[in-house]
């Protein structure tokens, strides 16, 4: 009787690196909602509406599928990884629309002032993400273009977590430029990996960290102009 040995799994060194950020970008996450939501979770003390724990669902799950795809390309399950890749173009549109929805809720609840800044945000991150994500989709045929890519989209929406950490982070005028590179953190090792394995740092990673900066200093500038408060007024008034 013959037996039948399965051959061992092997996981690219290169690729790993992938699974290393998802990782990463699960513990800033966690460390940034720790306070206001999977501290009182875990303690069963949160209140919250429905609505929020949609969102943090929806949100979790991202990560959870970005290390997926991560593990199933590092093993070479490329079938794996090509079927979950067409779940998770509906998935991205989902977070987009939940993430609006939710954004869009939130601000109106607060005073004015506050709400035309909060909504300006959220509509900048969504942005933001879906860009990188179109673009990871849309260059999902080539793996140069769309691994760095997805990353990006990925890395952005740590902006949330990041901008929650204020009892972590130290005092201005070192608050922003620090709570900046927490949020850059998974793109900064995957250049300085790239970096030391072809000496080169994929262009991707340098618009990403270009279009961070632009949305940790330019959101309160734009917050405070008239076209964008009659905007937001508009929006407010459509869900009130």
């Amino acid at each position: 009787m013959s037996t039948t040995v399965s051959a061992p799994v092997v996981v690219s060194r290169r690729r790993v690196l992938y699974m290393g950020l998802s990782v990463l970008m699960a513990l800033i996450a966690v460390v940034g909602f720790w306070p206001r939501y999977f501290g009182p979770l875990v303690l069963g003390t949160l209140v919250q509406p429905l609505l929020i724990h949609i969102h943090a669902t929806v949100f979790t799950g991202w990560l959870v599928l970005f290390f997926l795809q991560a593990y199933f390309a590092a093993t070479k399950r490329i079938r794996l990884h090509l079927a979950m890749g067409k779940v998770g173009i509906w998935y991205g549109v989902l977070l987009i629309i939940v993430g609006l929805t939710t954004g869009v809720i939130r601000s109106a609840a607060l005073p004015p002032g506050s709400a035309e800044g909060l909504l300006l945000a959220i509509v900048q991150d969504m942005l933001m993400f879906a860009g990188f994500f179109t673009a990871a989709v849309l260059y999902r045929k080539t793996p140069s273009l769309h691994r760095p890519l997805m990353v990006v989209a990925a890395t952005s929406l740590l902006v949330a977590a990041v901008g929650r950490m204020e009892p972590f982070l130290p005092a201005e005028p070192y608050r922003s430029p620090v709570a900046l590179l927490i949020w850059s953190l998974p793109l900064l090792v995957a250049m300085v990996q790239e970096f030391r394995t072809t000496r080169m740092v994929h262009p991707v990673y340098w618009i990403g960290i270009a279009v961070f900066v632009a949305r940790g200093y330019g959101v309160a500038p734009l917050a405070q102009t008239d076209t964008w408060r009659d905007l937001a007024h508009a929006v407010f008034a459509m869900v009130s």
